[in-house]
Formats: C-alpha cells, sequence, structure tokens
C-alpha cells in the first residue's frame, strides 16, 4: 500500500492510503482506501443501480459493513469493489495476492445485497492511476511511503486508517520531513 506523506499538496491524495492492484512497466493502477464517499451509501448505489427497489429493504449484516469510498480521481463514474478472495465471478475477478480481488461487475453487488457475497468488500468510485514511471518518480520525489496490505486497514479502516498505516510501518506523522535526501 502507498501512503501519502504529510507533505502532500495534491488535494486528491493528500493523507491518502491507497491499496496497489497493480504495477508493472506500463505504470500503476490502485485504490484509495480511505476517502469516504460521504454523499453516498451502499443501499444508495444499490438503489442507483436498480438491485434493490427501495431503500427500506434491509440489506445482509455482510452487506451492512460495506463502505463506499472515492477511489481515485480516474474514471470516477465507474465502480470497483475490493474484496476477500473468498469470492470469485468466472472472468471478471481479478486476483490482486492470494487474500485480496478485484472485481468490477455489477454482479458482485448483487451477491452482495443478497447476503451471499464475499466476506469483505470495499467498494470504490473511481481509483488512482500512474502513467509508466510516473509512481517510480514520485515514490523517489519524498511523495510516498509504502507499507505492507493489512486486510484489516482496507476492510475494518475507518476515519483513523492513515494513521494506522503509518503506524503499520512504525511512523510517527510529527517527524516526517517533505525535503527529500539523496545519498
Amino acid at each position: 500500500m502507498l501512503v501519502a506523506m504529510p507533505s502532500m499538496e495534491d488535494e486528491r491524495f493528500a493523507r491518502s492510503v491507497i491499496y496497489i492492484c497493480a504495477h508493472s512497466e506500463e505504470g500503476a493502477m490502485g485504490i484509495i482506501i480511505n476517502k469516504p464517499a460521504t454523499d453516498l451509501s451502499l443501499a444508495d448505489l444499490l438503489l442507483q443501480l436498480d438491485i434493490i427497489k427501495d431503500t427500506s429493504i434491509r440489506l445482509s449484516s455482510a452487506s451492512e459493513r460495506v463502505r463506499v469510498v472515492r477511489g481515485g480521481p480516474v474514471d470516477a463514474g465507474r465502480g470497483f469493489v475490493l474484496h476477500t478472495s473468498d469470492f470469485s465471478i468466472d472472468n471478471s475477478t481479478l486476483p490482486i495476492d492470494d487474500d485480496i480481488s478485484l472485481t468490477a461487475t455489477v454482479d458482485i453487488l448483487r451477491a452482495i445485497a443478497r447476503g451471499d457475497g464475499p466476506g469483505n468488500a470495499l467498494v470504490a468510485l473511481g481509483y488512482a492511476g500512474w502513467a509508466a514511471g510516473q509512481l517510480e518518480n514520485e515514490i523517489q520525489a519524498n511523495g510516498w511511503l509504502n507499507c505492507p496490505a493489512d486486510p484489516s486497514l482496507i476492510f475494518g479502516g475507518g476515519e483513523h486508517t492513515y494513521e494506522q498505516a503509518l503506524k503499520l510501518i512504525g511512523v510517527d506523522p510529527a517527524r516526517l520531513s517533505g525535503d527529500a535526501g539523496h545519498a
């Protein structure tokens, strides 16, 4: 995962924690996991997509834990579901690692609404993307730290995800400098 340095000036990424889904010579793609979509709940989204007919319908207890986040500035009208690997849709689910997968079809939202979707999920609107070499340059310019991907941060995180990610790598944000050093 990427953790924005406190000096990050781009408001779209300030205090962001990003789960990297793909990284290759062509570029990188990730989901911001800690920026809630404050104006849209899962029930609202399911209603808009005509998956449910009424927001008063009681969703499964598993779906009540699903957060909707602003996943990034790219393709913000498109949805992505980051979820545990206990659920898969043939030809639609991309395994990221042994524990985490990504699905971008409405079928996973239907499964979540029925209560037979993944054990944990996060719905992201949009994603963060970098062209070839761009992310590496930003890391070298002291824009990002990295930390291990932790499912408890991805799915259980809340308003303190940023601080928890820094703590995971033993960093006190008050002691970070925005100045890059090169040996």
